[in-house]
């Protein structure tokens, strides 16, 4: 057992970290989780704790690098900095500035590990990629813990038992690129938490046993989390275990690349419209210093509910009136109009979110939402789970809703969810009350580490997600017409953590030596699906389909078959990624699949 658990959120507008020491009785550990103060760069020469690390990387130019300039107590030598200073100078020189990683991080259409970021860099800048972002994100965690924790070995972050937060609606790929992030940062002892999740044990962790008279048997408690770049919805289910109550998740949503960051490109927008010349007056490097001003002043706005304007200042270049700096402001109308209008709009349960016709071509970036609405994309989400869950009516209707993400730190913006979920289930939706939502989850990340000891409440629930593997069907070739694609369930949603076991049902061939693409799907709806079923046709709302994995597995010794015959066996780790095993019939060769594990095993 580590000295310590500790609650890491990899956020994608702020990171935070909370810890808790096992050494301390199963009571005093659950009330002494505490937040660590984050040593970080604030300005040139000077250096600060703040609650939040700032999840932006500064890539500077060879003029910038005066000696000193970027340095922290535990590297004199610093040639890139992230946090606090980054994400302010990085505002005057967008071109450098690494943002949203953890949404390109997520990205199924491009290459996670490729140099991608920053995105509009300029030329000179060495781009890094997604995973190396968030590499440099938790080696700044890490060597700021180990400067306040470290002096003895046993207690450098890289010895401490880890719960790392992501998306509920992260697959299995982003799960797996995260933890590889973890890794390169040098934390071996790492364990993934669904966000929503943790938000709720912060929430538990708050309450004490006093939580147990805040619910009844029966109750759906919605998760509402928006973030700086995704909205999460979670339902958990109050049940019944041994005469005391327990907590099952029952449903979480689909990935949906929707936060902070499509708010603050609106509200740029909307704050162009009030100069001259508008954003199309803006040159491409003014209107994103202008969306991070915007950013800026809305945390401004919603960090002091005192405060009626913010200033939002983009520098720009030249002395012209349209080369130079942008200066106006952001008033708390305009904020409040703006994000309620646009992304809160006051909808029906059945107004889902519009597609959207997609244009032939299109710019490579990021695979923003079609529709802004969030409300819509959540009445889409508790439509969608009420046939599985056997609801009354055509939409769940949660007994109360707990708020996450800096998103909901206005509180108009609570009010219009608490308000339109109240008239789709005809009777008031309390909010359970939450932590600070910088912090909450990284606070209920810490306490899941102690819930893994036996010292707390454990929402049961498993994977989120039912998951299949492609079948080619044996059917002879038409011309023009595809071959169908089955879809063979090899985990069945619920399946706990650390949980294997083989895939009933009929032998499959493997094909060796040679590319052949491997197809995965998933489903956050089909419930009742056991391992070993096979689906021969799917409404295209059950099955969402993931990331393919094309290899080439190798022969085992003395094989000379381009095809052998193999058993399917499933195993779900503890860190809640999937593992698929081919095992040959005759017992010849064993093979790995992971969704990006790319080569085969002999273990």
């Amino acid at each position: 057992m580590s000295r310590y658990v500790v609650g890491i959120d990899l956020g994608t507008t702020n990171s935070a970290v909370a810890f808790a020491d096992t050494r301390a009785t199963s009571d005093e550990a659950t009330r002494t989780i505490e937040p660590f103060p984050i040593p970080q760069v604030v300005g040139l020469n000077e250096t600060a704790e703040r609650p939040v690390l700032p999840s932006f990387l500064y890539l500077p130019a060879e003029k910038e690098l005066t000696p000193g300039a970027l340095d922290t107590p535990w590297n004199k030598k610093a040639d890139r900095v992230v946090g606090t200073f980054a994400r302010e100078h990085g505002t005057r020189v967008p071109g450098r500035l690494v943002s949203s990683a953890k949404s390109w991080l997520s990205h199924a259409g491009v290459d996670r590990r490729a140099p991608l970021l920053p995105w509009n860099a300029v030329p000179d800048v060495e781009k890094v990629s997604p995973v190396q972002a968030s590499t440099a994100y938790l080696t700044h965690l890490r060597d700021a813990w180990n400067a306040a924790h470290g002096k003895n070995s046993d207690e450098k972050l890289e010895r401490q038992e880890i719960f790392l937060t992501v998306p509920a609606s992260f697959d299995a790929v982003a799960r797996d690129l995260t933890l590889e992030a973890a890794k390169a940062a040098g934390l071996e002892h790492v364990t993934l938490l669904e966000e929503p999740q943790a938000a709720f044990y912060a929430w538990l962790s708050a309450m004490g046993d006093s939580w147990r008279k805040k619910v009844n048997v029966g109750d759906l408690l919605l998760v509402c989390d928006v973030g700086g770049g995704t909205s999460d919805f979670t339902l958990i289910g109050v049940t019944e275990e041994g005469g005391d109550l327990g907590l099952t998740r029952l449903a979480v949503g689909e990935h949906i690349l929707l936060g902070g960051d499509n708010m603050d490109l609106a509200l740029a927008h909307a704050v162009a419209a009030t100069v001259p010349g508008g954003m199309e007056g803006l040159d491409p490097a003014q209107r994103v210093a202008l969306t991070y001003a915007c950013r800026n002043a809305k945390e401004v706005l919603f960090s002091d509910p005192t405060k009626k304007v913010a200033p939002v200042m983009a520098l720009g270049r030249g002395s012209k009136v349209i080369g130079g700096s942008v200066k106006t402001e952001l008033p708390r109308s305009m904020l409040e109009t703006v994000l309620l209008d646009g992304f809160f709009p006051d909808s029906g349960s059945d107004d889902l979110p519009a597609r959207g016709r997609r244009v032939g071509l299109t710019e490579i970036g990021l695979p923003y939402a079609a529709d802004a609405a969030i409300t819509r994309h959540l009445a889409r989400f508790l439509t969608r789970q009420a046939g599985s869950l056997h609801a009354e009516g055509n939409v769940v209707r949660p007994s109360a809703v707990l708020f996450n993400g800096g998103v909901f730190k206005a509180r108009p913006l609570q009010e219009r969810v608490v308000a339109i979920l109240s008239r789709w289930g005809a009777a008031a939706v309390p909010i359970l009350p939450a932590r600070d939502l910088d912090l909450a989850v990284a606070q209920g990340a810490a306490y899941y580490g102690l819930v893994r000891q036996g010292k707390g409440i454990r929402i049961r629930g498993g994977v989120a997600r039912s998951y299949y593997v492609g079948i080619e069907s044996a059917a002879p070739a038409v011309p023009g017409v595809p071959t169908p694609i089955k879809a063979l369930c090899v985990v069945k949603m619920g399946t706990e953590e650390g949980s294997a076991g083989d895939v009933p049902g009929p032998e499959f061939g493997l094909v060796l030596g040679e590319p052949t693409e491997f197809r995965f799907l998933s489903s956050t709806v089909r419930r009742d699906d056991t391992p070993g079923a096979v689906l021969d046709r799917w409404a295209p709302e059950e099955l969402q389909e993931q990331e393919s994995l094309t290899t080439t597995l190798d022969r085992a010794a003395g094989q000379e078959d381009d095809t052998v015959p193999v058993r399917l066996h499933s195993k779900v780790t503890e860190v809640g990624t999937l593992e698929l095993w081919c095992q040959g019939s005759k017992g010849e060769g064993r093979w790995k699949l992971e969704f990006n594990v790319r080569e085969p095993s002999e273990a």
